[in-house]
Formats: structure tokens, C-alpha cells, sequence
């Protein structure tokens, strides 16, 4: 049993060292993981709310610049309506069937042809121009004729729409070159029909055909790994991809959910998923073109910083949490196996054992302790000496005392003996009051309770207030005034006999005139007030505030001359609890109130 109880009082105390380590964890660990979360969170959010920003700017800024671009071609294909030689060259290709052979076709020929080269300098990145006038098709002098195949290009789609607009300009999206051969480079084409100058009559068709490279060029600048961007035209082909190995010729079907957004949306922002990597997705459309220019990153990517700043902060806290078991092995170590073999060594001294090891080589406050701890057994270990010797010669002392003390069995006999001399000799008074003498006394010797009834202890009172009333006569008028049932309630035994004698001698033997002493009792709830009034003297202010500061102070009344309130005071509270006990009130020269409350149990 002594070895279980041993072995459970080591766990106890291991579980201390467990609660110290969750407490590190829950104030330090966990809040850290709390604090890396929301940081986490918010800086998330924050990444993507600034990238979003940021993204809407830079497509606004790209569109305008492709517009610009665009425009500028477009400014360039005006040329056409505004040269005289090329309207005099192409009327007389669209009018004359017979343009071979002669100085004046080939002279036309090269001024159309002149006319193609300067357009093909004074704009970036032109792949080719060609201008259909009646039934040819003119080059510049750089490109290989041998490249091209004219079947019947007035019966092409991309002919027929430019001829419906009638000299406005017409935008093709990425598309391989018209009729040349062998060509796998994709192009952008403008178009328009030359009109003659104030009419609306048709002279020719110009064809432009730019490289893609135009547009790099213009979205370089932001493109990068992380960002990549698409266009497409307004029938959903797709102009241009940043991923090389996009098929740019596959137009996106229309039921695809993520392209009837950009169709019917001319801007927006949402998150889909591209090439099953979830992504951040935000679009506009030019105002010149009505191209939708979209950009997409990956979510990933766009919270990269985020994630990277999360991950230092998780190793803060992992760290944290290897920090707190570390804290746990040392304390365990240098702190709370030390404490547990102190204890156990203190347990020994408390159960009697002296002779424990207490010793420590120890230099911090354990040492110390130690030191303390092995001065305070050496102390306390003389002082049980040296009480034991004192409590021994007290008892003989008090042996030696108790022989010297009157039998109080001889003094009743000898009191009942004078109360018959007295009674034989007509002295009745006085026969009466020894006889009352010797009552008390067979009282005292006959009760040995600590606690006695009310009716008891009053049987007592009773006699000798007889004593006091045959002592001063008339001057003491005793009444009772007890509340039903009161007279089974356990009191201490001799407790209202020194409240009563201090009413007489202290209250109404003072007196000038008669006095009147009442012992009262009132029933309230689970407790019981039994009250000793006297009309006497009183008590003064001062006086009063000293007697009740002396109750409410701790003393051994086992020290004191007599018997007193105080006595009776901490008899009651030790007996029946601190709830209990006495409580006085007085007024100098209207007499004095003693309230017993005890339990009513």
C-alpha cells in the first residue's frame, strides 16, 4: 500500500510538468498558429485585391495600346484614298480589260507596287500588303509570286465581307496568310476597299497581313511566366495565346461556359480553372477592335509571397512547440524532480523521520531551499525536544496543583451539614442560601457534557441569580422570555452564568435604584438568538469598541484569570462554527445586550 501510494503521488506530480507544457502550448503554440492563420489569410487576400488592381491597369493600358496600334494601320490604309497615282493606276486596271504587254500597264503596275512598299515601311511589323485591282493581285518586289495561289479570291469570305463594308475597314483575326502556300506563321489581316476619290465607286481590295509579332511586342512588357494573356476575336477564335503550343486556329466553342462570360461581358474578373490549374481570370474589350484581351495566373502564383510568408510563420510555430518540450525536459530535469525528492523528504520529516538526507551542492535558490529546509528540521526537531521536557514538567506541575485544590464533593457535604445546623437554629435565610451554595455545587459535579439543554443550563441560571436576589434583595428582578420549543436547544454548558454574573456586577449592582435582568430566546429559521438584557449602567462607547475587537481576536482563554465572555465566545465558535458566537450592544446609562446565536438544530 505505502509503495501505490508512493507511485501515485509521482504521477501527480508528473502531471504538472504535462500541465505546464499545455499551458506553454496554449499561450504560446497555439496562439501563434491563431496569429499565422489570420496573417495568412489576410495577407492572401490583400495579394490577390492589389494583384487584381494592378491587373485591371495593366489590360486597360494594352488594349489602348493594341487600339492605338491597330489605328495607326488603319490611318495608313487611308493613304490609298488620298494618292492620285495610285487612284489613276488602279481606275485603269478596274476599267481597262487589256492590261498586259504595254509601257502604260507596267507603269500602273509599279506605281501600285511602289505605293504597297511604302506602306509595307512606314508600318511595323507588316508581313505583306496586297491589292486586288479587277482580276490581279499586286505584290511588293521583296515577296515570291511563286508563294501565292489566286484561284477566285472574289468568291472568298474574307473578300465578299470586305466588299459589304464598302471602304470601312474590316479586322481578320489570327489566320493563316490568304492563298499562300506552305505557310504555317499566322497573321492578322486589315482590309478595306480603295474607293475613288468622291464617289463611292470600287478601284480595288487592300489586304494587310501582320505579323503576330506586333502584338509580343506590345504585351512583352507584361508577360511573363506568371501572366499570361489571350486574345480573341469577336467570334470567339482565338487571336493570340501566350503558350506557344496553343492551337490559335480552334475557335472555343460557344457552349463553353468561361467564353459566353468574355462574349457577353465587355470586362469582368472571376477564378476557372485552365489547363486544370484553378486561376485568377480578368478580361476588357477594345473599344477600336472589339477583341476581348484576357489575362490569367494561377492562383498559386498569384498567392506565392503569401504562402512563402505563412510557411515562415508555421515554422515559428512548430519551432515554438519544440522550444516548449525542450522548456518541459529541462524543468522536468532541474526543476521538478528536485521539488518531488524535497517533498518526499519533507513527507518523511512530517510523519516523524529526522534522520533524512537534506543535503544539496546546489548554488541557486534550489540550494538555498535546501539549506532552509535542513536549518527549519534541525529547529523544529529541538523545539519538540524542548516542548515535550515542558509539557512533561507542566503536568507535573499541574498533578501537584489539582492535590492542593478543595474536593468538591467535601465542600457540598460540609455545606449540606451547615444548612441543617442553620435550619436546627431557626436560621432559615441562611440555611436556604447554603443550601442553594450546595445545589450549584452538585451541578458542577454531576454534569461532565460539554453541551447541555437550555432548560439545563437555566436550571442553573435560576439558582443562582436565588444566590444574587438573597445577596441584594429587591434590587435584582430576574424574568424569562423564551419562544416555544426553545428549551431543547443544545447550549455550551456554563455559558450564560458569566454573561449573567457580568449583567449583575458590572450592570446592575451599580445601580442606584432596582434593576431588572432578562433572559430572552427567538427562534429564526435554522438558528437561535438567546438574548441577556439588563437596565444597568452600560457600557461606554470606547469601552465597547475595545470588548468587541477583543472578541474578534484569536487568544487562549486557557491563559486567562477567569472565566469570562470571551471565554464563552470562543467556546461557542469552536464548538459550532464561526457563524456563531456572541454580539453586544450597549448605551452608557441604559444598560447593555448580550445576543448568544447558536444553531437551532
Amino acid at each position: 500500500m505505502r509503495k501505490l501510494g508512493r507511485s501515485t503521488y509521482q504521477y501527480r506530480m508528473k502531471h504538472v510538468n504535462h500541465q505546464i507544457f499545455v499551458l506553454m502550448v496554449l499561450t504560446i503554440t497555439i496562439p501563434l498558429l491563431v496569429i499565422s492563420a489570420i496573417i495568412y489569410i489576410f495577407s492572401n487576400q490583400a495579394v490577390k485585391n492589389e494583384y487584381q488592381s494592378s491587373s485591371n491597369l495593366i489590360l486597360n493600358n494594352l488594349s489602348f495600346n493594341i487600339d492605338q496600334y491597330l489605328q495607326s494601320i488603319e490611318k495608313g490604309t487611308l493613304n490609298a484614298q488620298m494618292d492620285s497615282r495610285l487612284q489613276i493606276a488602279l481606275e485603269h486596271w478596274t476599267n481597262s480589260k487589256d492590261n498586259t504587254g504595254n509601257d502604260q500597264s507596267i507603269q500602273y503596275g509599279n506605281t501600285i507596287e511602289h505605293f504597297i512598299s511604302s506602306i509595307e515601311m512606314t508600318i511595323k511589323n507588316v508581313d505583306s500588303v496586297q491589292i486586288y485591282a479587277g482580276s490581279r493581285v499586286f505584290y511588293s518586289a521583296n515577296f515570291n509570286r511563286a508563294d501565292y495561289d489566286f484561284k477566285d479570291f472574289t468568291k472568298e469570305d474574307w473578300y465578299i465581307q470586305t466588299q459589304q463594308k464598302k471602304g470601312g475597314v474590316i479586322l481578320f483575326g489570327s489566320h493563316i496568310p490568304f492563298h499562300r502556300t506552305n505557310s504555317k506563321e499566322p497573321v492578322i489581316s486589315i482590309a478595306r476597299v480603295i474607293n475613288k476619290v468622291g464617289s463611292k465607286q470600287p478601284l480595288g481590295v487592300m489586304l494587310i497581313d501582320i505579323r503576330l509579332d506586333s502584338l509580343r511586342e506590345i504585351l512583352k512588357l507584361s508577360e511573363t511566366s506568371k501572366r499570361n494573356f489571350i486574345i480573341i476575336d469577336d467570334k470567339g477564335g482565338i487571336t493570340y495565346h501566350s503558350d506557344a503550343n496553343a492551337d490559335i486556329n480552334t475557335s472555343v466553342s460557344l457552349e463553353d461556359n468561361t467564353l459566353r462570360t468574355f462574349l457577353e461581358e465587355d470586362s469582368g474578373s472571376f477564378y476557372a480553372h485552365v489547363a486544370d490549374t484553378k486561376s485568377y481570370i480578368n478580361f476588357v474589350t477594345s473599344g477600336y477592335s472589339n477583341w476581348k484581351v484576357i489575362q490569367y495566373i494561377a492562383e498559386k502564383e498569384m498567392t506565392k509571397q503569401a504562402a512563402i510568408l505563412g510557411k515562415i510563420i508555421l515554422t515559428l510555430a512548430i519551432l515554438s512547440l519544440g522550444t516548449a518540450i525542450l522548456f518541459m525536459y529541462i524543468l522536468s530535469e532541474r526543476v521538478t524532480k528536485p521539488i518531488i525528492l524535497l517533498s518526499r523528504q519533507v513527507k518523511m520529516v512530517g510523519m516523524g523521520k529526522f534522520d533524512v538526507d537534506l543535503s544539496s551542492d546546489r548554488q541557486d535558490e534550489f540550494g538555498v531551499l535546501y539549506q532552509g529546509i535542513r536549518k527549519m528540521v534541525e529547529d523544529l526537531q529541538n523545539y519538540i525536544e524542548r516542548s515535550s521536557m515542558a509539557k512533561a514538567q507542566q503536568k507535573v506541575a499541574q498533578f501537584g496543583a489539582l492535590k492542593s485544590q478543595i474536593n468538591p464533593h467535601f465542600l457540598a457535604n460540609v455545606l449540606e451539614s451547615i444548612q441543617m445546623k442553620a435550619v436546627i437554629n431557626g436560621q432559615r435565610d441562611i440555611g436556604e442560601m447554603v443550601g442553594t451554595v450546595g445545589r450549584l455545587f452538585r451541578i458542577h459535579i454531576q454534569t461532565g457534557k460539554d453541551t447541555v439543554t437550555l432548560k439545563e443550563e437555566l436550571e442553573h441560571i435560576r439558582l443562582y441569580v436565588k444566590i444574587q436576589q438573597l445577596r441584594f434583595g429587591d434590587k435584582i428582578q430576574y424574568i424569562e422570555r423564551l419562544a416555544p420549543n426553545s428549551e431543547t436547544v443544545q447550549v455550551m454548558h456554563f455559558s450564560l452564568q458569566p454573561l449573567i454574573e457580568n449583567a449583575i456586577v458590572h450592570g446592575l449592582e451599580r445601580r442606584s435604584g432596582p434593576g431588572q435582568l432578562e433572559v430572552s430566546s427567538l427562534r429564526s429559521g435554522n438558528e437561535m438568538l438567546i438574548m441577556i438584557k439588563d437596565n444597568g449602567v452600560g457600557i461606554s462607547e470606547e469601552q465597547l469598541k475595545q470588548l468587541r475587537y477583543r472578541l474578534s481576536q484569536p487568544s487562549d482563554t486557557l491563559d486567562e484569570a477567569h472565566i469570562g465572555i470571551k471565554n464563552v465566545h470562543d467556546r461557542i465558535l469552536f464548538y459550532f462554527g464561526e457563524q456563531y458566537g456572541l454580539e453586544i450592544d450597549s448605551q452608557l446609562g441604559e444598560g447593555t445586550t448580550i445576543s448568544i446565536r447558536l444553531p437551532a438544530n
